[in-house]
């Protein structure tokens, strides 16, 4: 289900709850036939009233979150007057993906562009969908001299078998993939609306067909529903649309963590961001990482940039510049970039050299908050975490094709069994967070719940289900902890479904120490690193 953001009352109904029931109890006989249908009303409007008139006489926003969607996760926002119109507008776009998925995929069998494959030599009528998107790989190939080019899949599966027998791939087998790069691979005609392919070269339409779908997506939602605004999220690629002005984090490449602090936030306005980087998904070769962005040119996975994040009018545009970003040098990026009206961009480099459009800037939310100095005094006796050291917790919810995200809490405990830090909370409904049933009756008086967090963070793709947190060794007041004894939770509940709870104990002293737990039904698996920052 949906989730109202604007608004969020459930832990004031709680206290209001508690208010109201004394009241209630301590008023005497006589009076209370008086007055208890007034103060049964005022209790009702106490706990209801107001979300229920927001609903009716405002816009707010709603959220849904759902796991394999395009092979990644979705995080849908709806600005709409009701529930209802927000729930119509969220079932037309997830339609909108499933249609055109069914069309462009190239790893269902049963896809249009898996049975177009399948052909060589033979002009195929072709939906309209896929050839546009044909033309689009064709008219990109030729933009960034065959930076682009949807036969990458080629030397792409020679890294992937190299992977899979931990052994580099030879220059012969690179050379083969690239030459079959450079050949033509299929033939369009226009006028009919044709395809013909020319070869049996591996296809993958990736690259920009995300955001091509994105886009095809919210426009659909757009017009089907009373919605006055949607933001749409899949896997980090991004489209805001409507009357709205969106908060966008970018996530740290040098860190990437769901919960680190974002590298910067942007003002986003009817516009698509898309972000490609090797620092989410690769092949890892004994002790080397690779990229899994190839460079079809010549075979190799690319190195020299780490993230390239582009904003721009068109989504299509947005996503197939980001990731050629990754393979041209940046003078060609910077050169591409100046063809296409209103593009912003920032590429960072594995050196961390930045290099931004002239508008770049004009979109950054500025940090106003005053910096914070340490406090003078003697510290030298209190022994403090090691600010060297860092835990990370991965974990994977287990997920089936367009499946809603369970409501999932994340967060430490000291050997007193106090709450220490909050790593993760997200839910789906405000009703819904007592179902976290630990996390609630330990944090909710002073949590601060992050599912109703405003930003949109933009991204590599992510693996669906795949969640990375890291803990700093700060409490939720930003102080340092002691060394010692801390147990981890992860809890998820499913609206209608299970709920699980993993715990772990864990010596945090400044010894490295990591733990594999075990999966439930919820959370697939998990692991905790306790070690120095990389």
């Amino acid at each position: 289900m949906l989730k109202k953001v604007k608004g969020f009352t459930s832990l004031n109904k709680f206290n209001n709850l508690q208010r109201v029931v004394p009241l209630v109890i301590g008023i005497t006989f006589h009076t209370m036939r008086l007055t208890i249908g007034v103060i049964l009303i005022a209790a009702l409007l106490m706990l209801t009233g107001a979300s229920t008139l927001t609903r009716e006489k405002s816009t707010g926003q709603y959220v849904s979150n759902f796991e394999n969607v395009l092979g990644t996760s979705l995080e849908l926002k709806i600005n709409a007057s009701s529930t209802r119109e927000a729930e119509r507008a969220e079932t037309v776009a997830l339609d909108e993906i499933k249609r055109i998925s069914k069309i462009l995929s190239g790893y269902d069998q049963d896809s249009e562009f898996s049975h177009w494959s399948a052909t060589q030599n033979h002009a195929v009528p072709v939906s309209q969908e896929l050839f546009e998107v044909l033309s689009l790989f064709d008219e990109w190939k030729q933009r960034t001299n065959g930076a682009l080019d949807a036969s990458a899949e080629t030397v792409s599966q020679v890294w992937k078998a190299a992977a899979k027998k931990q052994v580099l791939p030879t220059s012969d087998e690179l050379k083969a993939a690239v030459e079959q790069t450079q050949q033509a691979h299929w033939k369009l005609d226009y006028e009919n609306r044709t395809a013909t392919k020319l070869n049996d070269a591996p296809l993958i339409l990736n690259s920009f067909t995300k955001s091509y779908i994105i886009d095809k997506a919210v426009d659909a939602a757009m017009s089907s529903a009373k919605v006055k605004a949607i933001v749409m999220n899949v896997g980090g690629d991004i489209v805001v649309r409507g009357d709205l002005d969106e908060t966008i984090a970018l996530m740290d490449p040098r860190v990437h963590a769901d919960n680190a602090e974002p590298s910067e936030q942007l003002h986003v306005s009817n516009r698509a961001v898309a972000t490609s980087g090797n620092y989410k998904r690769g092949f890892q070769i004994g002790d080397q990482w690779f990229s899994h962005i190839v460079d079809p040119r010549t075979g190799e996975p690319v190195q020299q940039v780490i993230s390239a994040t582009v904003i721009a009018p068109e989504a299509t545009d947005a996503g197939a510049l980001a990731t050629s970003f990754n393979v041209l040098t940046l003078e060609e990026s910077k050169m591409l970039a100046k063809t296409i009206p209103g593009v912003e961009y920032l590429v960072i480099t594995k050196e961390g050299e930045r290099l931004e459009s002239d508008g770049w800037s004009s979109l950054e939310i500025k940090d106003e908050s005053p910096e914070i100095t340490q406090a003078s005094g003697k510290v030298e006796d209190q022994k403090l975490w090691d600010p060297q050291y860092e835990m990370v917790v991965d974990f994977e919810i287990a997920t089936f094709q367009y499946s809603r995200r369970p409501f999932v809490a994340v967060w430490i405990e000291n050997k007193d069994k106090a709450p220490v830090r909050n790593l993760a909370i997200w839910y789906n409904r405000d009703r819904w967070i007592p179902e976290l049933r630990r996390w609630y009756r330990m944090n909710w008086e002073k949590a601060i719940v992050q599912g109703s967090s405003v930003h949109t963070l933009a991204s590599p793709t992510r693996m669906p289900g795949k969640y990375t947190l890291v803990w700093d060794g700060k409490n939720d007041e930003g102080n340092f902890v002691e060394p010692g004894m801390y147990t981890v939770y992860i809890e998820a509940a499913r609206e209608h479904g299970t709920y699980q709870i993993i715990s772990q104990d864990m010596e945090l002293t400044g010894k490295p120490n990591q733990i594999n737990l075990k999966g439930n039904v919820e959370i697939a698996s998990a692991s905790i690193d306790y070690r120095k920052k990389q």
